[in-house]
C-alpha cells in the first residue's frame, strides 16, 4: 500500500467512508463527484496501479462484487448500470490506483462515460 494514496487510506480504514459491499480483498463506496445517483467505486484493498498491475487470481472475485453491487443498485431503482474502467492517465485515470465505477442508469438520463463527471 502507499502511504500517499487515498484509496489505500481509505482501504487501511484511515479515511471513514460509507461502505456499500466489501469483500476480502475489495471494498465500495459511494463516488465523491458522482455521475448519477448511486455511483459506486470499487478499490481492491491493496495497491494496484491498474488493471494491468491486478493479479488475474483476483478477477473472479472482482467481478463478483461487481455484480452485488449492480444487484444493490437495480434494487434501489436503476435500470441498467455503466462499468468503466480508465487505465493510465490519459484514459482519463485521476486515482492511481486501480477501481472500478459502477454507474447506475434510470430512464430518461443522458448517457455519459466521460471523466471526470461533469454534473
Amino acid at each position: 500500500m502507499s502511504e500517499e494514496c487515498i484509496f489505500c487510506k481509505i482501504a487501511r480504514k484511515e479515511i471513514e467512508i460509507e461502505v456499500i459491499f466489501e469483500s476480502d480483498n475489495f471494498v465500495a463506496f459511494p463516488d465523491a463527484n458522482p455521475c448519477s445517483k448511486g455511483h459506486t467505486l470499487i478499490i481492491p484493498k491493496k495497491h494496484f496501479v491498474n488493471y494491468l498491475d491486478l493479479p488475474a487470481v483476483l478477477g473472479s472475485e472482482l467481478l463478483d462484487v461487481i455484480k452485488k453491487v449492480a444487484e444493490i443498485q437495480l434494487r434501489e431503482g436503476a435500470e441498467g448500470f455503466n462499468i468503466i474502467v480508465n487505465n493510465g492517465k490519459e484514459a482519463g485515470q485521476v486515482v492511481m490506483h486501480s477501481h472500478t465505477h459502477l454507474i447506475p442508469r434510470r430512464k430518461g438520463e443522458k448517457a455519459r462515460v466521460s471523466f471526470p463527471c461533469a454534473n
